[in-house]
């Protein structure tokens, strides 16, 4: 398991309720949105397959070409996880002779343009990994001084997607993976390592814009995904820059980084929307640290966010209820929904919590989430969850597949740590 790159502190529940408040992100009300990245690209969230999770730096060319087939063989791919990324790693320790980089020869042999050749013969997409700074966050070559010939590169090979990180990219963060260097100090580190004309490190918005401007002047639609893990308030900046931005530290596959995770990202709806996400990092789904009933929560809850759907399993080793988990279509349907509304938290009476979020059809997708360890009966009115007076709603119910006509209320008792989850429109 990877560590925390960094942590800048995390918001308590209320403070996001109250920002929540104080930004108007009330459901009944449209999202304000910066000018967003007029890529043509994401204009739902990304959906996809990342290998960090599971394998860390232990991937080839093989399990790549594995993990494609499952995709499709799945059913994941019809379900629309579509992207195949690689993560850090993938790359030689060095660059070639011509400044270019290489991929690692034992572990992709064939080299990048090879498997994405092969990725895209399986109707799929491939994204790569790189980083904004001196090194990757595990000591591989960085892009710092190379944006215009690794976007080239990128372009070069077919990829159709970059995750772009911040490692050895600031001062602050650079005694992260010092240690490595054995013997010396941060600041000796620093010194051997830092460039003069780096000075006090990079601005993170001038940064990934000159990758951005990198990427589209190869003319190949690129998907840009901004990894600063929350430094530097992406979201500020981040729609007229990339296709999303990660808001938070690294998820782990725990209920308590899910649901830290979960608040960290609760308040920002106002940025999201076609063309540019908020990014609270990849799914955990069926990685076994969790419960079914919390995966299902984890999964409902980020695709209320609106959230990047990256899966992060071993899809050799999924389990019936996992890939059920990651393939319901009507779970998917409210992430996807091209109104591009992320959801909010409209009431959180402790650990019982109700979220909302708009569709374009004018229906409602209702999340009565349960925080505790015990089950809890959760309720909202029609009126307090956005929805236009009427006798009757009908009320769908997202995981048990079935329907039911409601007045007034919607109403359900909801197991520990899990959430039911409904569309509800009028008659």
């Amino acid at each position: 398991m990877r560590s925390k790159r960094r942590t800048n502190g995390i918001p308590t529940r209320i403070i996001a309720l109250l920002a929540t408040v104080a930004l108007g992100l009330l459901p009944t009300l449209a999202p304000s949105r910066a000018t967003a990245l007029e890529n043509g690209l994401a204009r739902t969230p990304p959906m996809g397959w990342n290998p960090w999770n599971v394998f860390g730096c232990d991937i080839d060319e093989r399990t790549m070409r594995a993990t494609a087939d499952l995709l499709v063989s799945s059913g994941l791919k019809d379900a629309g996880y579509r992207s195949l990324v690689l993560d850090d790693c993938w790359m030689a320790r060095v660059r070639g002779a011509d400044g270019n980089l290489m991929a690692d020869p034992v572990r992709f042999p064939s080299g990048i343009r090879a498997l994405a050749d092969d990725v895209h013969a399986r109707g799929l997409e491939i994204g790569i990994y790189e980083d904004a700074g001196l090194l990757t966050c595990q000591q591989f070559p960085g892009s710092y001084g190379h944006y215009q010939e690794d976007a080239a590169l990128f372009a070069s090979w077919g990829i159709d997607y970059l995750k772009f990180d911040w490692c050895f990219a600031n001062v602050d963060n650079l005694p992260y993976a010092c240690p490595r260097e054995a013997g010396l100090s941060p600041e000796e580190c620093r010194d051997r390592l830092w460039p003069a004309d780096m000075s006090a490190g990079l601005s993170h918005p001038d940064a990934y814009a000159r990758m951005r401007d990198a990427l589209a002047a190869t003319g190949r639609p690129i998907a840009f995904s901004i990894c600063t893990w929350g430094a530097g308030k992406p979201w500020l900046w981040g729609r007229e820059t990339g296709n999303l931005w990660r808001t938070t530290p690294d998820i782990e596959d725990s209920w308590e980084s899910v649901m830290t995770i979960l608040d960290q990202n609760a308040g920002l709806a106002r940025y999201a929307g076609p063309g540019g996400w908020n990014d609270p990092d990849m799914l955990e789904v069926g990685n076994g640290g969790m419960t079914d009933t919390e995966y299902r929560a984890h999964f409902s809850l980020w695709a209320i966010m609106a959230a990047p759907l990256m899966a992060g399993n071993d899809l050799g080793a999924m389990t019936p209820e996992t890939l059920g988990i990651l393939t319901n279509a009507e779970v998917i349907a409210v992430d996807q929904d091209p109104l591009g509304a992320q959801g909010v938290r409209i009431r959180d009476d402790g650990d019982q919590e109700v979220w909302v979020k708009p569709l374009a059809d004018g229906s409602r997708t209702i999340g009565l989430f349960n925080r505790d360890g015990a089950p809890a009966r959760i309720s909202v009115s029609a009126a307090e969850a956005g929805l236009p007076p009427a006798a009757t709603y009908r009320a769908r119910d997202l995981w048990a597949h079935t329907d039911a006509t409601v007045e007034a209320e919607i109403a359900a008792t909801v197991p520990a740590h899990g959430i039911a989850l409904f569309r509800v429109s009028p008659p």
